[in-house]
Formats: structure tokens, sequence, C-alpha cells
């Protein structure tokens, strides 16, 4: 049997979101059930690592989408200084509790569930192991269909995770009367175009990534910067060229970034910029312009049309800006791993021994 890689994984991911699509009746159906039984009016997202980079997109999907409050939390700061409702104008029950792990074994994700559901808020677990420790602490399981991956870096794992998220929404705005059939009908055919033509996206993004790789595996520091509906997937990309390119690597909201990590900038830092159809898209335009008189090594990431050049990378496929996220993760997913590859690092192996954030599997 061939062993497992994150660049072979990476390569899956068109196979993975086709069957996602193919097989949505499995994980929608339950979620949407939940959802209508209880009349849900906040939805609450819980995950760590790349769960809680899906969970940031998830609550911003709920909110524009479905005009209801949603927010993405650290499963550990929440369970210890936080409220469901701090209004207390909702019933628990019209709560939803949503926890994030693909492994089904992370600790804080575990443990805030399990607090939750003793409150009285209705759970729901979205994992690959229905079988995990997780399921024995929540009233709902809904199946992650992104597969087992065997090495320590998520990567298919976070493309089909907000694919499933986007899934959620669309079906759950159907449900309740805010999307036409139509309008259903088209968000799911975004869906299927974008997943029917996901190679020739994992094809740019490579050879974007060769053709400058020398300058980003050399940089002394890389920021990731986007903004709305992308943030998550720049936290994503920060999350994941840290854990296997392992060069310092910081993850900003846009303009955040500009108030005063612009002071340390110099010629042999990268800047990332996702850039996506939302109000701050001329905005991240001004800003790779100023960017550029301190480094040349700034690279814009997007769907739409803009003044290239071979740092960037604008896909010759389009989709709309809340699937956008999966394809922006792409090129960042082959920065940490062809780059880890071109340095002599081994993402197979996690040379971090402590089992401190995951329990134990049996």
């Amino acid at each position: 049997m061939e062993k497992a890689t994150v660049i072979g994984y990476i390569k899956d991911q068109p196979r993975a979101l086709r069957d996602t699509l193919k097989n949505k009746d499995e994980f929608v159906a339950p979620f949407v059930e939940v959802f209508k039984k209880h009349n849900i009016k906040k939805v609450i997202f819980f995950g760590s690592g790349t769960s809680y980079n899906a969970s940031i997109i998830a609550a911003h999907y709920f909110k524009q989408i479905l005009g209801i409050d949603a927010v993405g939390h650290y499963p550990t700061v929440f369970k210890n200084y936080e409220k469901a409702d701090w209004t207390g104008t909702l019933k628990k029950e019209e709560i939803l509790c949503v926890g994030i792990s693909q492994s089904g074994t992370s600790r804080s994700t575990v443990d805030v569930m399990e607090s939750l559901r003793q409150q009285g808020h209705i759970t729901l677990a979205l994992t690959e192991n229905v079988e995990s420790e997780i399921t024995k602490h929540v009233d709902n399981v809904v199946h992650l269909l992104c597969g087992k991956e065997l090495t320590p870096p998520e990567t298919r794992g976070y493309t089909v995770t907000v694919l499933t998220l986007y899934l959620w929404v669309v079906s759950a705005a159907k449900a309740l009367g805010i999307y036409s059939e139509d309008e259903y009908n088209a968000a799911i055919a975004d869906a299927e175009a974008l997943a029917n033509n996901f190679e020739t996206i994992i094809e740019e993004s490579e050879a974007w990534y060769e053709t400058n790789k020398t300058t980003i595996v050399n940089s002394d520091r890389i920021y990731v910067l986007g903004y709305g509906v992308d943030f998550g997937s720049a936290l994503e990309g920060m999350l994941k060229i840290g854990e296997m390119l392992r060069i310092p690597t910081l993850g900003y909201e846009i303009e955040e970034y500009s108030h005063g990590p612009t002071m340390s900038l110099n010629k042999r830092q990268t800047i990332f910029f996702i850039g996506s159809d939302e109000a701050e898209f001329e905005r991240m335009l001004v800003f790779r312009q100023a960017f550029k008189k301190y480094t040349d090594r700034v690279h814009v990431i997007t769907y739409k049309e803009i003044d290239k050049d071979d740092r960037d990378i604008v896909f010759s496929i389009k989709t709309n800006k809340y699937l956008a996220p999966i394809m922006y993760t792409i090129p960042l997913q082959f920065v940490a791993a062809k780059g880890a590859k071109d340095i002599g690092i081994d993402t197979n192996i996690n040379p971090f021994k402590e089992p401190l954030a995951h329990i134990p599997e049996e």
C-alpha cells in the first residue's frame, strides 16, 4: 500500500468534494431536521485548529445567509469565560451548539460539548469518526465525509468541512423559506461546478507555487491576510504553513494588519492576500501597492480579475464568494506541503510528542 502523504491528500480533494456533494443527504438531512425541530435562533460553532478556522466561516455563512446570530469560538475560552446567551432572552433549546472535530478526539471540543449538554443546550457533533469520543457527549452526530487522514496536518478535511457547512446553510435557507427553489438550485449548481473543475484549481495552484517557491521558502516571516468570508481561510493558511513549512507565520484581518505589524515589514517577508467579492476588495488592492514599496514578495490569491503579475494567482475557475474559501486555501496548502518537502521537512512526522490536544484513541 502506498504511503499516505499530505500532497496526496491535497490532490485527492477534487474526488473528495465530488463525493461529498454526491452523498450530501447523509449529512444535510439530519442537520436540517435538528434546525427545524428546535426553532434554532442562534448557532455556536466550536473547534480547534482547522476546525476552528472552519467555524469562523460557518458563523459568517449563518449570519449572512440565514440572518441569525452565529459565532465561532475556541472551546476552552468559551467553557471558562462565556455563556451561550448573555442576554437571557433565548431558551436553551433555541441555541444549537456544534462541535467540529475531524478525529472526534479534540480534548477541548469534547469538554465544551459535554458542558453545554449538561446545561440543557442542543448539541451536535460533526466528525469523520462517528464512533469517536465526541459522539458520547452530544445529542446529535453528523458524519463528516472527508475520510480519515493518516498524516498529522489536515488538508482534505478542511475543504470538505467548509463544503459541508455551505451545504448545511443553503439547505437550511431553503427549508426555512429564505432561499427560493431557484436560489437553492443555483447555490448547489455553483458547488457542483467548483467540484467538477477542482483539478484545475489544483493544477493552477501547484504551478503558481513552483513559480514562486524560491522566495517563499526563503522568507524570514510570512503573513496571510484576509477579510469577510475568507478570513477563516487566512487563518487556515497560517496554520498549515506554521505546521509544515515552519516559518514564523501570522494571519490577520486585512485592515488590522496595517495597525502596527507593518512597522516590521522588510524585503525578506512574504505577504499573501486572499481577495474575494466583498466590500474590502478595492481596499486590498490599495494595500497591495503600498506594501510592494517595502517587499517584492506580495501575492494575491483571487478569482477576480486584477492587474496581475507572476506572484499572483487569478483562478480561471470562477465561483460565488461563499465557496471561494475552498479554492483559496489550495495555494497555501501547496506552500505548506511542497515548501516543507523542498527544504527537507517530513510532514508525516509530528515532532511534538506530548498528547495535550487530543484524547488518545482506544
